[in-house]
């Protein structure tokens, strides 16, 4: 009895002595938050300062190759163009295409498009035994467009719009409003352009086009965008002045936005078109959603990566 008198007691003993030593004070819990403070903080606002970094990063890398590819694509769009319009023979043809809501023509020109598998051989019984590729013209715009509207940025985008002609076939079918039977039917609106006429420019020939849409009818084509985040800046707010080599026409010759626009030369000695592209890209509109703060500046030119094309058409008229 004794002996297990001697267990409990000393056992108690010395828990009650570790539960003593074993707490913090509040001196040492408190001391313990400042160090933790004074060490955390700073590596938080290092890695909120990398992560912006790598963001701001990252939008100038988008933009950049969203530059690149779309001016790959317009010069594609370009190597066949058979007359491009510049701001003194676009007059009458702006006229006659789509008008987009706060979007300016920036290039219009026709050119001479690949079809492929357009044309179909059929045998008496109606089935098609193979397929031919064709070339159809075609009447392209591009359209520079700054607005508030929320399923774009506060920057400007870019939109491409097309009609094009049909391949004529004799065993094919006969398409609304043309006696001509098709393989493939041309777009609403479409007219080829007429060349016949003599002792008269091919400037006033190529503007003189109308299309054959019916009064009050509108196409069925609408303006697709191609980019987005394109600068909108205009050159009252600080944005560079368009610039054009010697020989060459602003387009449009009034352009207040420099973020897209072209320098033309319609014709040369071989009734070739030749263009020059501008496009300036607008970053900071990916990471600030508000126009008025993401506009160009001298000292933020690395946000707007910038490029440039020249393009002849592969393809000509031979006429005056």
């Amino acid at each position: 009895m004794n002996i297990l008198r001697w267990l409990l007691t000393t056992q108690l003993k010395s828990s009650h002595k570790h539960n003593k030593n074993s707490g913090f004070t509040l001196i040492e819990l408190l001391v313990a938050m400042i160090v933790a403070f004074l060490v955390i903080t700073p590596l938080l606002g290092f890695m909120i300062g990398i992560l912006n970094t790598d963001r701001q990063e990252q939008a100038k890398a988008n933009s950049e190759q969203e530059i690149k590819t779309a001016l790959d694509y317009i010069t594609r769009d370009l190597q066949q163009a058979l007359y491009i319009y510049d701001d003194t023979t676009s007059t009458g043809i702006i006229s006659q295409i789509p008008t987009v809501t706060n979007g300016v023509p920036v290039l219009i020109f026709w050119k001479r498009e690949f079809s492929k598998d357009a044309v179909e051989t059929k045998n008496s019984g109606g089935v098609v035994q193979f397929k031919d590729d064709s070339f159809v013209y075609s009447l392209v715009a591009y359209y520079l467009i700054q607005d508030s509207n929320s399923n774009w940025s506060q920057a400007a985008r870019i939109a491409r719009w097309e009609i094009k002609d049909g391949v004529i076939n004799s065993s094919g079918n006969t398409c609304t409003g043309f006696s001509e039977k098709y393989s493939q039917c041309p777009d609403k609106g479409f007219k080829s352009f007429d060349l016949s006429q003599k002792g008269v420019t091919l400037q006033t020939k190529m503007n003189s086009w109308t299309n054959s849409l019916a009064a009050g009818v509108t196409y069925d084509q609408n303006p697709v965008v191609l980019v987005d985040f394109i600068d909108q800046t205009t050159t009252t707010q600080g944005a560079p002045a368009a610039t054009c080599s010697s020989g060459f026409q602003q387009f449009p010759g009034t352009i207040t936005r420099t973020g897209f626009y072209a320098c033309v030369k319609s014709v040369d000695g071989d009734n070739r078109s030749t263009v020059e592209v501008y496009l300036r890209g607008n970053a900071q509109a990916r990471l600030i959603n508000d126009e008025t703060k993401v506009r160009y500046a001298q000292n933020k030119s690395s946000y707007f990566p910038s490029g440039n094309i020249k393009v002849q058409g592969r393809s000509f008229i031979f006429t005056k």
